[in-house]
């Protein structure tokens, strides 16, 4: 956490206790100590307009919104910062985003003694602030004398990985809070490969972050013959380098014209997906107009998140009015891919993150078979809640397949370990992200639209849509259905509640499931598996613990149970399967799964 800065933690304080039971005494404490917290914003070395900010949040009569944005401080985790903007020490601001890089840059500074000269990439979304929040950290990382290859203006996510790499930098930021509401900035930093931080660079710059004592600690006077700026040869390089990803040349000249929507739902995919389809030749790209225009308040959605059917609703709508072939979004950093097809009935469905990225594995070793590149040294990654399914496209084709952790940096990590030693396919997990390529190592929307056009040329090609295509997958493979459910317990109590849910799963296991017994049990927090029927029990190769739960059934069920790390919630993550033959037996695997998917969640309790 970062403490802005010499002030009381609050921390862990339960906000929803009341005012029942003494409720009031612990209010006015806690106002107090709040009060007190902004007092140091209001007589430190902060700027006029931030400083006036916090003298109306205290002067307010409604001590909400101060009590919100001064009573802990805004969280460094592993993953970076991600908060809603404004002032305080709970918030998205120029000084929690310049704490953050001090602390980065006094841990690269440790770290590349050696070098003569250390380097950095910085990008940004289409975010409010995001390119103010870019600006005032290459101006830190400058002061510290680090070089800082800037980018001239928004840019997705996965090409600050390929610039990393290019550059040969030590690390980046990325300013973006992802698919976050519109309130919300954040901050991803990454290392010398173009991934996210694990251990042990994660833990060590949360420690340098939280040693920024003081608003004085941060060189916010930059130097400018350190900044850099970059923009359309890189963009030039990365799409190049992207173009070399063809695996259907012929198939694609044959559909070049295919009708293709796209929609960046306002974001940074416009810089680059549209370029991207055009490489690899394709002609006929339908644009949602409303959506082309950059925005951080995302006028036309409530969420930028292609998960959500909202989020594609009027690229939908344009792909009715043009009869296209395919829909695809990307969220406002385009690092995640959401597609819609049409179903044996002509009508439009959204494709889920587990369809998408089976579809995506299951062409690129059809067709790396085909081209005779599969040698029984290539590999494919997925997280451990993702289809169960890939696992077995992958094994029946003699391709390594390796689980790892939820979050795509773990992804990042298995690429690390076998860069030199074996060859990457592609990798995923269930929320939508995929990479196609190793010279990036975070999730691509742009490689994957891309790719996901040339996968619908060479179904075409074929004779097949893409639902089609997917059918033949469950008929060839075994079908799967995932649902994922999350059961918010909010507050002190509902954090309690959900600790005491993981410990009897723990300790009183089910011995069935939707009337399946439970054969296996996988504990990412113990790293032990056990063999339920034996009681055998064998170590889990895994790089570190997770508080994860897994049962699996004798019928193929998995269940894979999750605290989230950042918000008063428990997942579950639920997979069933199934048998088709035919491509008439979908609509009734369909049916029998969601009706086992229902049996699976009497059985948890959800």
């Amino acid at each position: 956490m970062i403490p802005l800065f010499k002030s009381p933690s609050l921390v862990g304080r339960d906000l929803g206790r009341g005012w029942g039971l003494g409720g009031r005494n612990i209010m006015e404490e806690l106002l107090k100590e709040v009060t007190a917290r902004a007092q140091v914003w209001l007589d430190g070395n902060y700027d006029a307009e931030t400083k006036a900010e916090v003298k109306k949040l205290m002067d307010a009569e409604d001590k909400t919104e101060l009590i919100e944005s001064f009573y802990k401080d805004l969280e460094f985790g592993t993953g970076g910062l991600r908060g809603i903007m404004g002032v305080g020490t709970n918030r998205m601001n120029i000084y929690t985003v310049g704490a953050a890089t001090q602390g980065l840059s006094n841990y690269l500074l440790s770290q590349f003694p050696h070098l003569p000269q250390i380097s950095v990439v910085i990008g940004h979304d289409c975010r409010n602030n995001s390119r103010k929040f870019a600006e005032i950290s290459a101006n830190i990382f400058s002061a510290n004398g680090i070089k800082v290859y800037l980018f001239e203006d928004l840019r997705p996510t996965p090409e600050i990985s390929f610039a990393i790499r290019h550059f040969g930098c030590q690390s980046g930021i990325i300013l973006t809070a992802s698919h976050n509401p519109k309130e919300y900035n954040g901050y991803k930093a990454y290392w010398d490969d173009g991934a996210q931080m694990i251990a042990p660079h994660d833990e060590n710059v949360i420690t340098e972050v939280m040693n920024i004592k003081n608003v004085n600690d941060i060189k916010f006077e930059g130097n400018n013959e350190l900044i850099q700026i970059i923009g359309k040869e890189v963009d030039r390089m990365f799409l190049e380098k992207i173009k070399t990803l063809i695996l259907s040349p012929e198939a694609i000249e044959r559909n070049k014209d295919l009708k293709i929507v796209y929609t960046p739902i306002h974001g940074t995919g416009i810089k680059l997906i549209p370029d991207a389809l055009r490489s690899f030749g394709f002609t006929n790209i339908i644009d949602v107009p409303e959506q082309n225009m950059i925005s951080g308040n995302f006028p036309t959605v409530v969420s930028p998140n292609p998960e959500e059917p909202a989020a594609l609703a009027m690229a939908v709508q344009k792909a009715r009015e043009t009869d296209a072939d395919i829909v695809m979004a990307s969220d406002p950093d385009a690092d995640r891919i959401g597609i819609a097809i049409k179903d044996d009935k002509g009508e439009w469905i959204l494709v889920n993150g587990n369809q998408t990225f089976l579809i995506f594995i299951y062409y690129l070793i059809t067709k790396w078979k085909e081209l005779g590149r599969l040698t029984g040294n290539e590999y494919v990654v997925k997280t451990i809640v993702t289809t169960e399914v890939m696992a077995d496209v992958a094994r029946k084709n003699g391709v390594e397949y390796y689980d790892c952790f939820t979050g795509f940096k773990w992804i990042a990590a298995v690429m690390r370990e076998n860069e030199g030693k074996k060859t990457y396919i592609g990798g995923g997990e269930e929320s939508y992200g995929f990479l196609a390529e190793d010279f990036v190592r975070d999730k691509d929307a742009v490689s994957a639209c891309a790719l996901m056009a040339e996968i619908a040329a060479w179904a075409k090609d074929n004779g097949k849509t893409l639902f089609q295509l997917l059918q033949d997958i469950y008929i060839e493979y075994g079908y799967g259905k995932e649902k994922g459910i999350s059961v918010v317990r909010k507050g002190k109590s509902g954090a309690e509640e959900i600790v005491q849910m993981m410990k009897n799963y723990r300790e009183n296991p089910p011995k069935e499931i939707a009337g399946s017994k439970v054969a296996t049990i996988k504990d990412f927090k113990t790293l032990k598996m056990t063999d339920v029927g034996t009681g055998t029990i064998t170590d889990l190769d895994m790089p570190a613990t997770s508080n994860v739960l897994q049962f699996f059934t004798e019928d193929g069920t998995k269940i894979s149970v999750r605290p989230s790390g950042t918000e008063p919630k428990i997942k579950f993550y639920i997979e069933v399967r199934g048998e088709m033959k035919t491509r008439a037996d979908y609509d009734a695997a369909e049916a029998a799964a969601n009706l086992k998917v229902e049996a699976v969640r009497a059985s948890m309790g959800v």
